[in-house]
């Protein structure tokens, strides 16, 4: 011990444990203190009893001797931050050529553990933030080689250094066996997989872990459906990549699974990882045999744009394009289509889809974003914002139409209580730009046209009428009562339930007054005596093809007919137009399902009396027809 540093212990004026650590703490030995951080020792004072310490930032910094001794602590020669501090070039150069030695050396200095926040910590001055992050992912690999270090999972558990070398092969295995939560094994196989080329003997490393695998998922196959598909896919891709590997389960199949669960898949898919939900859909033609594209088209109406996104992929794979589109085009006359599936349809209008980007799709999709305004849970915004924000959504949809159709979609987008007027407007100035003869429809500068009469069979206006009483006399009282229910919970700007209650009585007022114009304007009729002599309604008119010689017949009846399935269409369809007026031996051009080709009129007959809608017994029903019911 220092001479002078025993005359004070002698003096009683120094305890001989604090002079046995300040004898550790000389004029130039290095120090950590744990609110000043790094320093070294500058000089000892020991006539006023103070040692002076040059800390980073702070030079000069006095200190009680008994202080010092209790709360500095002597840091070695070999520690990081002396090495950092007496020599930064020789630490800068080893940081470039020897990353693992840096890391190995502040681990050391740390005990063997620390956090990445740590060794960031430690590093201090050396990186920027930016240069940090590009070499800490870099360094990280090389340690996983090494094997020397124990990486985990989590970023904020510490890195640990090993005594001995451990094989990257070896520490995946390891982590998979202790890994006890479903996403921990998950994670564990996805990194053997990953690494797949680190295994020098995978029938003695890897037939374990697929034995374990198996064992897993069918103790979870009834309890947990998505974590057995994940192990089961998992499994599959280790014994595609190693042939010496064996199943000892190989009746447990992904299509098993999926098979047994096909009832809930639309609750499975979303709880998979992307990439194994898309390895499950693709699988569906396999494990459900012909009924697949039911269930696939089903998939699609779940609202879940992974698999909406993906399962057209597996039509395509499997040849099933025209089913897929044959579904699309009823569900966009339907309105039936979910947000997410019109998302989908927009944005993959440049592909083969172009040609069902039309005015009915408007339709489509302001239904979908009133339907989804309702939904706490519903994707609608997304719809609704591609909307807004694809400025070319609407001109496409309007592209080449008569300006009569434009004239109806203004309409409907008008009516619509999904935006406000200055929202409406912006999307109107887009049709406009298209039509500039419509902006009538909008500033009301034109004398309002008369209207025209909408010809409709006795059944379809009864429906209507039906669908106009029960909403005055049932949908609409029932509405006013839940707002006034809603309004005594409190808080009107939190309160969801009357929020949601406003918001469907914007939709019932404006179906209400969508069904009172129609019914001001439908005449019924039972489409008796039309004239043959051309294509009219209440005829039914067969079309060949110029190439093919395909053959197609309609039946056109009134605006709110429609079957597709017996060829019934309405005369105000795009076929119904196109076909009204012209006579046998006429060519005319149209789009069918089978695409757009030229036809040839070939017969025009009447209507048969079983594909006519009954006409009701009230005796003066067509005198009912022109005044709706309950109108005032």
């Amino acid at each position: 011990m220092d001479a002078e540093l025993e005359k004070l212990v002698e003096a009683g004026k120094l305890a001989l444990r604090a002079a046995d650590n300040l004898d550790q703490l000389k004029p130039g030995t290095f120090c950590l203190h744990k609110s000043w951080g790094f320093g070294k020792v500058a000089e000892w004072n020991l006539l006023l009893n103070q040692i002076v310490i040059d800390f980073q930032g702070k030079t000069g910094h006095p200190m009680q001797l008994a202080y010092a001794a209790d709360n500095l602590m002597v840091i070695p020669p070999n520690h990081f931050l002396a090495r950092k501090a007496n020599d930064p070039g020789s630490i800068k150069e080893l940081l470039k050529k020897e990353p693992a030695s840096i890391v190995r050396n502040i681990l050391e200095s740390l005990g063997g553990a620390a956090t990445a926040n740590q060794i960031s910590q430690m590093m201090g001055d050396l990186f920027s933030e930016t240069e940090w992050k590009r070499w800490w992912s870099s360094t990280a690999k090389t340690l996983k080689k090494e094997g020397y270090f124990h990486i985990p999972t989590k970023k904020t558990d510490a890195i640990q250094l090993r005594t001995e070398k451990v094989s990257r092969a070896a520490e995946l295995v390891t982590f998979f066996n202790q890994a006890r939560q479903p996403k921990e094994q998950t994670a564990a196989l996805d990194q053997i997989i990953k690494f797949d080329s680190e295994f020098d003997d995978p029938a003695r490393q890897l037939q374990p872990v697929i034995g374990s695998v198996e064992e897993a998922a069918q103790r979870n196959l009834r309890f947990n459906p998505a974590l057995v598909m994940e192990l089961l896919i998992t499994r599959d891709d280790l014994l595609q990549r190693f042939p010496e590997l064996q199943s000892n389960n190989p009746e447990l199949t992904l299509e098993r699974v999926i098979e047994e669960e096909e009832q809930r898949l639309a609750t499975i898919l979303p709880k998979l990882a992307s990439a194994k939900e898309r390895r499950v859909l693709h699988k569906l033609p396999a494990a459900l045999g012909p009924l697949w594209t039911k269930r696939a088209l089903q998939l699609m109406q779940a609202n879940n744009a992974r698999a909406v996104s993906q399962i057209p992929r597996v039509f395509a794979e499997a040849g099933e394009d025209a089913e897929l589109r044959a579904f699309l085009l009823r569900a966009i006359r339907e309105h039936s289509a979910t947000s997410e599936t019109l998302v989908w349809l927009c944005r993959e209008r440049e592909g083969q889809w172009h040609d069902l980007i039309t005015p009915e799709l408007l339709g489509a999709v302001l239904s979908a974003i009133e339907r989804d305004q309702h939904n706490e849970n519903s994707r609608g915004n997304k719809l609704r914002d591609l909307l807004l924000e694809d400025r070319e959504l609407l001109p496409d949809m309007f592209t080449g139409v008569e300006s009569s159709v434009a004239r109806d979609g203004m309409r409907r987008l008008m009516l619509t209580p999904v935006f406000d007027e200055l929202t409406k407007r912006s999307l109107l100035a887009r049709i406009i730009k298209m039509y500039p003869e419509l902006e009538s429809v909008v500033t009301g500068e034109q004398k309002e046209e008369k209207t025209e009469s909408l010809v409709v069979s006795w059944s379809s206006l009864d429906k209507r009428k039906t669908e106009f009483e029960e909403l005055v006399n049932k949908k609409i009282p029932e509405n006013s009562k839940e707002i006034g229910i809603a309004r005594s919970y409190g808080d009107l700007r939190e309160n969801f339930e009357f929020k949601a209650a406003k918001e469907m009585q914007a939709v019932l007022m404006r179906r209400k007054s969508e069904l009172e114009a129609m019914l001001h304007r439908a005449r019924g009729t039972n489409f008796e005596n039309p004239d043959v002599s051309q294509v009219s309604i209440g005829t039914v008119v067969t079309v060949r093809q110029a190439t093919s010689a395909n053959e197609e017949t309609y039946t056109i009846l009134g605006a709110w007919d429609s079957d597709p399935d017996r060829g019934i269409i309405s005369y105000q369809t795009a076929i119904g137009q196109a076909l009204l007026g012209r006579k046998i031996g006429d060519t005319v051009s149209l789009s069918t399902e089978q695409g757009t080709g030229e036809f040839t009129v070939i017969t025009i007959a009447p209507a048969p009396v079983d594909v006519m809608p009954v006409e009701p017994a009230v005796a003066d029903a067509a005198i009912t027809a022109a005044e709706p019911v309950g109108v005032g």
